[in-house]
């Protein structure tokens, strides 16, 4: 009994001493914050920097809950958050939100669009909703970034039950897409600019990028026909015929040769499988799952993959990277404040790849809680301000929804349109997806509003309908119960914008209610209006 009672102390005592390594390794978000912020003061800034002030309440709450739930706060939350006195509401709330099971999902979605928006065959996207289904189940459960990256790395099976096979899949097994996407996606490296010759701009060689497609050639994609269902499978075959006239199909091969390109119809050179970064690489002859495993470890150590996770959350969170367009970055880019970003990619490496601790740091510093102005120029400095961002498709719909009450998990009423049944969820998704979708590695400015985005606002059935005074629309709920017509202004101003309306916004909305007979057409009017306004469509 003595000994057993001494083993169970010393391990219990091991168990606590690790869980304290462990938390004192964890780096505290607001000293990272705080630490962050001075150096980007000092790699950036002088006493005559114009830098924007502390963003107001309401604008950070309907900001924060965009960036990290993709959705709008209610107006009772909003009212809420701004009389609360508490310092360290902030910080508070972004907890909250990273512990809601929408974070999961808002971010799935957002990595879903950087996969999918660069897919090579419409087929692929069959693989979409499972990997929204496990990554919002992995960065819910806060699973280690390099941890998923080496998922989708060595992933096999199922593209309908493997989410992790997505990337596979969108680049239809194909070895060189599927090397450079691995490379985008998770380095922030466009090596594909030197699959035909040395890249133009970048130290790459072509011989290291088709060094680097030798780790896939025994991956391919195969259809699943059963009687009941139809999809495909990614799979691995370490037995592959070396006979192949192409050696980037979609089909399992020995090895990858790097094609003449003198003389098209040559075997090519044989390529042994080295990783660019660092030259390590495997013999000729690796398993698949031994050469895929091994470049998921190598790529993951790597101190581009987390600057690459790390300059892509700041981008989305702030407004503009350290590093611009977020896919293009490497040893020959310069970052506007080096020495901030190589912080942060250090810090979170030390966290453990956290993501969550990750969106904590970043929502606390001044850079991301400064007020929004419009994207700078050229001659103008990065960071002064925050810049407002047009929302992802999904999160369009989110807020859409949530505004005007719309319960999307619900039946159709007999006043609904099919638009809403839940049969059709999917597909209305995928036509906003159609219509706002874009892809999220690309720089914002060059993302421009289009005119079919302001028809589907503007003139859609299925929309206007949710903004009439029906008994069965939200506005017609609020015209029977609300009498006082300054008090619905506000009311909608409130769920629409999360904020309340300037003195002026009130003016001008009380003087059209006045010049319009019909009480119900003239909140019709208000409401149209403020669904198609830009505030309602950007998060600033």
């Amino acid at each position: 009994m003595t000994y057993r009672f001494v083993f169970s102390a010393c391990c219990a005592l091991w168990i606590m001493v690790c869980a304290c390594e462990m938390f004192a390794a964890q780096p505290a978000p607001a000293k990272i914050a705080h630490r962050l912020d001075k150096l980007i003061a000092q790699e950036l800034f002088d006493e005559k920097t114009d830098l924007a002030g502390r963003s107001s309440d309401d604008v950070f709450l309907r900001r924060v809950w965009l960036d990290l739930v993709g959705d709008i706060p209610t107006p009772e939350q909003v009212i809420g958050f701004v009389l609360d006195p508490n310092e360290k509401k902030r910080a508070r709330t972004v907890r909250t939100l990273l512990a809601d099971e929408h974070y999961g999902q808002n971010w799935a979605r957002y990595w879903r669009d950087v996969v999918f928006s660069r897919a090579l065959d419409e087929r692929s996207k069959m693989a979409m909703v499972a990997m929204e289904a496990d990554l919002t189940r992995q960065f819910n459960d806060n699973e280690p970034w390099n941890r998923i990256a080496a998922g989708f790395t060595t992933a096999v099976g199922d593209v309908q039950k493997n989410g992790a096979a997505a990337i596979v899949m969108a680049q239809d097994g194909r070895t060189e897409e599927t090397a450079a996407e691995i490379s985008r996606v998770f380095l922030g490296i466009q090596i594909q600019c030197a699959q035909c010759h040395d890249h133009p701009y970048d130290r790459w060689k072509r011989e290291q990028f088709h060094e680097l497609a030798a780790f896939f050639p025994r991956v391919g994609v195969k259809p699943v026909r059963q009687l009941t269902r139809r999809s495909f499978e990614v799979f691995a075959n370490d037995r592959p015929s070396r006979r192949r006239p192409n050696n980037n199909d979609n089909r399992p091969h020995a090895e990858h040769t790097m094609p003449n390109l003198d003389d098209p119809s040559a075997p090519g050179t044989p390529m042994e499988p080295k990783f660019f970064l660092t030259h390590a690489q495997v013999p000729v002859g690796t398993t698949d799952a031994d050469r895929r495993q091994q470049l998921a470890e190598w790529l993951t150590e790597n101190q581009w993959f987390s600057i690459a996770v790390v300059n892509r959350i700041w981008s989305e969170l702030v407004g503009e990277g350290f590093y611009e367009p977020v896919d293009d970055i490497g040893p020959d880019r310069t970052a506007s404040a080096p020495s901030a970003a190589k912080f942060l990619a250090k810090q979170f490496v030390k966290s453990g790849y956290d993501l969550k601790w990750l969106f904590r740091v970043i929502c606390q510093t001044k850079a991301y809680q400064r007020q929004s102005r419009p994207r700078r120029g050229p001659e103008e400095l990065p960071f002064t301000a925050n810049v407002p961002q047009r929302l992802r498709s999904d999160q369009l719909i989110n807020v859409l929804y949530s505004a005007l009450e719309v319960d999307e998990g619900a039946g159709a009423t007999s006043q609904q349109v099919s638009f809403f049944n839940p049969r059709a969820r999917l597909r209305v998704r995928m036509q906003f997806a159609e219509i706002f979708g874009y892809d999220p590695s690309v720089i914002r400015e060059e993302i421009s509003m289009s005119i079919p985005q302001v028809l589907a606002l503007m003139n859609a059935p299925q929309v206007n309908h949710l903004l009439t005074s029906r008994e069965s629309t939200l506005l017609g709920r609020l015209l029977s119960e609300v009498d006082d017509d300054e008090s619905l202004v506000v009311e909608l101003y409130l769920r629409t914008l999360s904020r309340q309306p300037t003195a002026e916004e009130l003016e001008s909305a009380l003087a059209y209610r006045e010049q319009v007979e019909n009480r119900n057409q003239a909140f019709e009017d208000l409401l149209w209006v403020l669904v198609n306004s830009v505030e309602f469509q950007y998060r600033r």
